[in-house]
């Protein structure tokens, strides 16, 4: 559960660069409380009436060293050169000081987060991506770095400032005349104390306001990624009005509780301020009749005492507006507290500079049983031999386990019980990273990147030349694709790939798959999308590879798999039959059955 200290540690790379611009602005915020001090004695002067004693050595001195007598001239003189240091001298030199190591603070920090925020993205695990969508997760990485970015400069810069520098007209009040200082020191702490207990009750509804926007963000990323079946079934109204009442639901928090909750705060704060500047100065007053107090000091405290409460209104506005910001900044924390995927270990590093993985391609599942909750095994007891350059299939009813054996095989999940061997070695001791690169999948759905299809292609091999590219092309048929974009190898593909169709994008990713020359190559039903023509291409393509690495395919069709070396049949998490496509007709079993299915037309897969 993220706190606030994880917000405050945000920063702490900069922690010393953090103390000494927020050193240096509250030395600025002291250094103008001088301003009003001198025109006080300056008052004091003109009246006849004593300087304080301080400042009466501080002339003395500088007589000593002009020879000048000490008299009103002199007073005058030393009076307006401070209040010269104090605003003309120092006005060049505060936002180099200050605003430039508040903000370079705030970018470097937004720079370092993006990327931490980049390499838990990377490492999390697949079942954090099947609960939430990327519309979810981008919106709160997005509104946590930026209102931290934002939310630095005015901490750092204004309220901590701003409150050193009303303290510091405490003491500067409480050296005149205490009586004052008491009234004002109460007041100031009623005043924050009310706000800030104001503040929290707020940041619940915050909270809960932030978790609505969340809401509706994911889904309008859904609408979007989905626009084609909304469209299709015509439920543009529906969703509409899905997404209204959401709106509406966050405008009667932001609205009736939270701006409101506001202006409530707002307005008992401004009337509470105004007796208090009243009564602080009746009591001036009255000390200044009395004798305790000169004119300079008279006029001093009032401006001082003005000035402090002035910056109450400036203090709860950036209170309000950090509490406005605090829980998507702890939702950021939240994110980067999400427990990472056992198979993170390596997966950062640069694999580039180490020895690369060769394997033979022989693969052995031993006693294998896995589930992804305790009420439920989606395998059992799976013992499966595959030798090297082997081409195996696996094939079954949906939700037999076939993707999931897939998904073990790569890491993505670790088996409950037994063990997964490659080469005879359990994959669990393996660098995941230089594992991963030794196979090479066809998803069912291909993912393509924003950028050429050239980039697609080499993705999981940079290095690759570019006739090594033209064969993969050749091999999986997109050479034929290609020569009808209006830039080649050098078109933009578009997000997703839109500028593809599905058969396009699934012969692209099987191209991408190729170049990297991995020793075990799986295809995730990776004939789904294609026409007869086009997946019989496909198959051709598939023979090419047989005897080069070992090849695991998944397929529905029964006819893409009809030449594998060994056919796997899984019925409810558990292999059932294993044989060659004409062993297993001769039996009796799901294989002959789903066959039989198929050849009739009867099963459409």
């Amino acid at each position: 559960m993220a706190k606030f200290r994880d917000i405050v540690n945000y920063f702490r790379p900069h922690w010393r660069l953090s103390v000494f611009s927020i050193a240096a602005s509250s030395l600025y915020e002291i250094i103008d409380l001088v301003v009003p001090y001198a025109i006080g004695q300056i008052l004091n002067v003109l009246s006849g009436q004593p300087l304080d004693k301080p400042l009466q050595g501080a002339i003395a001195g500088f007589s000593n060293i002009t020879n000048y007598p000490v008299n009103k001239p002199l007073s005058l003189g030393v009076l307006l050169g401070l209040i010269f240091i104090v605003t003309v001298v120092r006005a060049p030199t505060q936002p180099w000081v200050t605003s430039w190591f508040h903000w370079d603070i705030a970018l470097r920090a937004r720079r370092d987060k993006n990327q931490t925020a980049i390499e838990k993205i990377l490492t999390l695990p697949l079942e954090f991506y099947d609960e939430n969508n990327p519309g979810r997760i981008a919106g709160r990485v997005a509104r946590g770095i930026s209102n931290h970015t934002w939310t630095y400069p005015e901490i750092a810069g204004q309220l901590i400032p701003k409150l050193v520098r009303v303290l510091a007209i405490f003491v500067f009040i409480l050296l005149i005349e205490w009586r004052i200082a008491v009234l004002y020191l109460i007041s100031f702490v009623v005043i924050l104390s009310l706000s800030f207990k104001t503040l929290k009750r707020l940041i619940w509804h915050e909270s809960r306001l932030d978790k609505y926007m969340e809401d509706t963000e994911s889904r309008t990323s859904e609408l979007i990624t989905n626009i084609k079946t909304v469209k299709a079934f015509a439920t543009e109204a529906k969703e509409l009005k899905r997404q209204e009442q959401r709106l509406e639901r966050e405008l009667t928090v932001v609205d009736y509780r939270i701006h409101k909750g506001y202006v409530k705060l707002l307005t008992w704060q401004k009337a509470v301020i105004q007796f208090c500047v009243f009564a602080i100065l009746g009591l001036t007053l009255a000390a200044t009749v009395n004798g305790r107090i000169s004119i300079g000091h008279f006029v001093m405290t009032l401006t001082l005492s003005s000035m402090a409460y002035a910056e109450l209104e400036p203090i709860s506005t950036l209170a309000e507006v950090f509490a406005r910001r605090y829980s998507s900044m702890l939702r950021f924390h939240e994110f980067l507290q999400e427990p990472i995927g056992d198979d993170s270990a390596g997966l950062l590093e640069d694999l580039d500079q180490t020895e690369p993985y060769k394997f033979t391609g022989k693969v052995e599942l031993s006693h294998v049983n896995f589930g992804y909750d305790d009420k439920r095994q989606v395998l059992q007891d799976i013992n499966l031999l595959i030798e090297p350059y082997q081409t195996v299939a696996l094939v079954g009813r949906s939700g037999s386990g076939k993707s999931t054996l897939v998904k073990l095989l790569l890491r993505y999940f670790e088996p409950q019980k037994g063990q997964i061997l490659m080469d005879g070695q359990d994959i669990r001791t393996l660098n995941v990273g230089k594992y991963r690169r030794r196979l090479a999948i066809v998803h069912q759905e291909v993912d393509v990147f924003n950028g050429t299809v050239l980039d697609n292609l080499t993705y999981g091999r940079p290095n690759a030349t570019f006739e090594e590219v033209q064969e993969a092309c050749r091999i999986a048929r997109v050479d034929e694709v290609v020569q009808h974009l209006p830039q080649g190898y050098y078109t933009v593909v578009g997000e997703r790939g839109v500028r593809l169709s599905g058969g396009q994008r699934q012969r692209l990713g099987i191209a991408r798959a190729l170049l990297v020359e991995p020793d075990v190559l799986i295809f995730d039903e990776a004939t789904s999308s294609l026409d007869y023509e086009s997946e019989r291409s496909i198959q051709l393509a598939m023979r090419s590879i047989q005897g080069t690495c070992t090849t695991i395919v998944i397929a529905h069709r029964l006819s893409t798999v009809r030449e594998a070396d060994k056919i796997v049949v899984l019925d409810q998490g558990k292999i059932v039959e294993v044989g060659s496509h004409d062993e297993l007709l001769r039996h009796e079993g799901i294989y002959r059955r789903l066959h039989s299915l198929q050849e009739t037309g009867e099963l459409l897969n």
